[in-house]
């Protein structure tokens, strides 16, 4: 009789990182290092999968573990607050409020230099004509971006900045920076066209830390926050 394969190892998701769950949505603040869904060739162990386990494992009411769908995605290199939908209507639901950008997303990053308070606005194009992701001068080859940065705290060859997404698209606020001549730190892909001092960091330096919107059912206000990371707050601390 033939052997079946072993599972897959899940690293169990700690209570704590379970910001909200009801019987519709899930927040959860998502750890650096662990890309956000299945769909990437031989990942396992993803974010999906800890919570679809944590859903199992606690046995917590609601929809199956097996329903779950993430409404939107984090890079795996950057941490903070992630929205799941319990079923498949809610998940249509907020996939639309996201298409029509009515939700509130702040990210917390470092990025090189002196970061002036502005809003930065391109066409993203998955292609602007090198193969490469960026910005393009004709807006039928990319999408209307949309970035709100604020500067937090200035730093040696750094500043701890504030991102307001008016939009989301993929890598945006990691475009519009490093186009501006202020790539976040330990972001090595759009960090190829800056000229300046490279500030080493273990990962890319960007954290979502606020999410915001109305709740799919009941349609009261919901807001979560999530302070900086460990990590990060280590390298303001180190560049004070």
């Amino acid at each position: 009789m033939r052997s079946r394969p072993p599972l897959p190892t899940i690293t169990q998701l700690p209570k704590q990182r379970v910001i909200y769950v009801d019987r519709d949505i899930l927040v959860v603040d998502k750890p650096s290092g662990v890309v956000s869904t299945r769909d990437v060739p031989g990942q396992t162990d993803t974010l999906q999968a800890r919570v679809e386990d944590y859903l199992r494992r606690l046995k917590i009411p609601g929809p199956t573990w097996k329903a779950l769908k993430p409404v939107h995605r984090l890079d795996a290199g950057t941490s903070g607050l992630l929205l799941f939908a319990r079923h498949l209507i809610v998940w249509r639901e907020l996939k639309q409020v996201f298409r029509v950008h009515a939700i509130e997303r702040v990210y917390l990053g470092l990025a090189h230099g002196d970061v002036p308070a502005r809003t930065i606005e391109s066409y993203l194009a998955a292609d602007r004509g090198d193969h490469l992701r960026g910005s393009v001068r004709n807006p039928g080859k990319g999408k209307l971006s949309i970035t709100h940065v604020r500067p937090v705290q200035k730093l040696k060859g750094a500043t701890l900045i504030e991102c307001r997404l008016e939009t989301g698209r993929t890598h945006q606020i990691r475009i519009h920076l490093a186009e501006a001549g202020h790539p976040l730190l330990g972001d090595e892909r759009y960090q190829r066209d800056f000229r300046g001092t490279v500030i080493p960091a273990p990962r890319v330096c960007l954290h979502a830390a606020v999410l915001g919107l109305l709740h799919p059912r009941t349609q009261r206000p919901m807001r979560w926050e999530s302070p900086l990371p460990e990590d990060l707050q280590a390298i303001v601390t180190a560049l004070s």
